[in-house]
């Protein structure tokens, strides 16, 4: 690393920006809202200012650190991370790591993120370290390493699947499942009755891409009904592991339950039945459905929703019982209405696929091929922002 002539507030703005762009990449990588062309034009305005930190050199180094002193948070972690891996500097690395320790899961996360960005041969210095050393948290960035560049660790995947600690183990279980290592099935059943909810998850979903459903089905189901925060992607799992007839009556029996009722709506769309709208537009009307409905929408038609007036950022325009709401864009059950009516669902637009829709197409692929390795589909066209 060297030190270079630089502007000082352009290399701050640099590190502010990357942090910012990093945060808004992570919101919307799986969701609705956002294409791949959407996502790589984030990429394209991340990366130049992560260019931007990298040949200002020490200076650029010293802007990260600064703006991480100031805020210790996911985003401004990324951005060290993110710059020390791609220099290959151990000392730096370190440094980084150390960083995140006090954000706990979530440092994980953002160092995982900035893993992701790095290319392989920048992180072969590290890895086997990381695999190596008896800390939890660095052997956890090491199998996130292997999940995002798809590397196999042979022998050594058997043991991490069995060890001692519970986020080792769920790492280790899911990049299993990735990778269908059916040689690791057994280790993968076990973590059906793992210590945390997250690791019997990923344990589920591992199960059902190696073939498992029938064993996955019942810690699935347990999960919905008992952990709320973990409900809708438990949800989505037992929907596209489960043939569509039978499916759609488990669904129905979690609708009628009130503690379930906005997941389950949430992930009606998942059925691709368009003769749900009438239905759906109704639960546009209430206030605790209308965020679900939306999405449940979306997943139904190929239309790029942010180009119509359906959706409006302001909770009010919907009326005064929906002031209060702070999720969006929600859906405008009136303007809806009528665009159903008037078009069954649109004609002549250009088809989009969201990111979540390219998401739910590959774990669609990959449980229909037990044998094919799971598509990333995560990848985005880089077009320039001003396009």
């Amino acid at each position: 690393m060297h030190r270079v002539a630089t502007i000082a507030a352009i290399v701050d703005q640099h590190a502010e920006d990357a942090a910012f762009l990093w945060l808004r990449r992570r919101r919307e990588i799986d969701g609705p809202v956002l294409d791949e062309t959407g996502i790589g034009r984030i990429d394209q305005r991340l990366e130049a200012n992560l260019e931007g930190l990298m040949a200002a050199g020490k200076t650029g180094w010293e802007a990260a650190q600064a703006r991480f002193a100031d805020y210790a948070e996911p985003g401004e972690l990324f951005v060290l991370g993110t710059l020390a891996m791609r220099w290959s500097d151990a000392k730096l690395v370190t440094s980084a790591i150390d960083a995140g320790a006090s954000l706990g899961e979530a440092g994980i996360s953002s160092l995982s993120a900035a893993i992701a960005r790095t290319p392989r041969e920048n992180l072969r210095p590290f890895v086997a370290q990381w695999l190596d050393t008896s800390d939890a948290r660095l052997r956890c960035l090491g199998l996130s390493a292997l999940w995002h560049h798809r590397v196999d660790p042979g022998q050594r995947l058997h043991d991490l699947a069995s060890h001692s600690d519970a986020n080792i183990r769920r790492r280790a279980i899911r990049l299993a499942g990735g990778l269908r290592r059916h040689d690791l099935l057994p280790a993968v059943l076990a973590g059906l009755d793992g210590e945390t909810v997250k690791e019997r998850l990923a344990a589920a979903f591992a199960a059902c891409l190696l073939g498992e459903a029938r064993s996955a089905h019942p810690v699935i189901d347990k999960i919905v009904l008992t952990e709320a925060d973990h409900a809708e992607a438990a949800i989505e799992i037992r929907l596209l592991t489960t043939p569509p007839k039978v499916a759609k009556a488990w669904l129905q029996k979690r609708l009628s339950q009130p503690q379930l009722r906005v997941a389950a709506t949430a992930s009606i769309g998942l059925f691709g039945d368009p003769l749900v709208m009438p239905w759906l537009i109704e639960k546009m009307r209430e206030p605790e459905l209308v965020f679900a409905a939306g999405l449940a929408m979306r997943d139904l038609f190929d239309v790029d929703f942010n180009d119509t007036d359906l959706f409006t950022i302001d909770p009010a325009d919907l009326g005064e019982a929906f002031e209060s709401l702070i999720d969006g864009p929600l859906p405008v059950a009136g303007r809806v209405a009528a665009w159903w009516d008037e078009g069954r669902g649109g004609r002549n637009h250009t088809p989009f696929h969201s990111m979540r829709r390219l998401r739910l197409d590959a774990l669609r692929a990959a449980i229909a091929t037990p044998e094919a390795p799971c598509a990333d589909w995560r990848r985005t066209r880089k077009f320039p922002a001003w396009m």
